[in-house]
């Protein structure tokens, strides 16, 4: 039988045609030996072989061939219509095997699934943002996601994009990393140079409690840390008060608002080590790509009081507005 799931540990950066930018990275510092949690791809060609084995190639195009690229309507009707399509295709029981077994060799009771455009993430275009997270998916709702996940690269901003950058004749396919969640306590981005003065010899962390989406989405104004890469030194902290945060809703997964409790609010997310630790491991990965790096990071929440709660790497991607120096 073909390869419908491969593990990280078994993909690497040259693995974009099957894995997409997401899951390629992520296989790529899995083999380097950076922190990053475990997880496995549904490849591109499982998604392929989905949608050529329940006949809705034809069905697709036929809605993109109806749009107007400059009617948002037409964009958003065509989309509504190829994603419910997908939706309520049913997937081969092979595939929906495979997945699960993988699912339970994570040993987790949450999952991350991400979309993973296989032309996403080069140094000339970014999907980010155009395709779609789901966090603290649990077993029962995972091939449902997977699906959702699937029919994101017909969202209208991803309809778009493939218009604005001229890949509408090229075969772009999805895979979908699933990845075991980190219980985040403090979450954030890091920029391995500073996107704004587009100085190389800075980088910038981005710091809030709880997960990462709530500064991704812009729900909130994060701890800002310059950090100068040549001397290993912390040059500027900015503490942002945070009021509100995203966490887990528990046992039955998904995620909610919560309000941050008084005492922390205008505290400072990370120590001054805890952020060099970072700052060094974010350095590392733009070393190993040889281009400067968007990456995303998270502090596990510790397991018991007093104990160290450990950094980990979620995704890292080229800063395509920057070149190498």
């Amino acid at each position: 039988m073909e390869n419908l799931v491969l593990p990280f540990k078994k993909i690497n950066k040259s693995s974009v045609n099957i894995a997409g930018g997401k899951g390629a990275s992520l296989g790529e510092m899995t083999q380097t030996g950076l922190a990053v949690p475990p997880g496995f791809v549904v490849l591109a060609d499982t998604f392929d072989r989905f949608v050529e084995e329940a006949d809705i190639v034809g069905d697709i195009q036929a809605e993109l061939d109806k749009v107007n690229y400059k009617d948002t309507n037409s964009i958003d009707r065509a989309s509504n219509v190829i994603r419910a399509i997908i939706r309520k295709t049913k997937m081969p029981a092979d595939i929906q095997s495979v997945i699960l077994k993988s699912f339970k060799g994570l040993g987790a009771k949450f999952v991350a699934v991400r979309s993973s455009a296989t032309a996403e993430d080069s140094k000339t275009a970014s999907w980010a943002g155009e395709l779609e997270t789901y966090l603290y998916v649990t077993e029962k709702n995972l091939l449902e996601t997977v699906k959702t996940c699937w029919s994101s690269l017909f969202t209208p901003r991803a309809v778009f994009y493939r218009h604005e950058k001229k890949l509408l004749k090229t075969k772009v396919s999805v895979a979908v990393v699933v990845q075991k969640m980190v219980n985040s306590e403090i979450s954030g981005i890091c920029f391995t140079v500073h996107p704004v003065t587009k100085d190389y010899n800075q980088m910038i962390i981005e710091a809030g409690y709880g997960l990462g989406e709530a500064i991704v989405s812009g729900m909130i104004t994060p701890d800002s840390y310059i950090i100068d890469k040549k001397e290993e030194l912390i040059l500027d902290v900015a503490i942002a008060k945070q009021e509100k945060m995203i966490v887990t809703r528990g046992a039955s997964g998904g995620t909610k608002n919560a309000t941050v409790p008084k005492a922390k609010q205008e505290k400072q997310k990370l120590a001054g080590p805890k952020i060099m630790e970072l700052a060094k491991l974010c350095a590392k990965i733009e070393k190993h790509y040889k281009h400067p790096q968007d990456i995303e990071w998270a502090l596990e929440k510790p397991a018991r009081r007093g104990g160290g709660g450990k950094l980990y790497i979620l995704q890292s991607r080229p800063i395509t507005t920057l070149t190498v120096k």
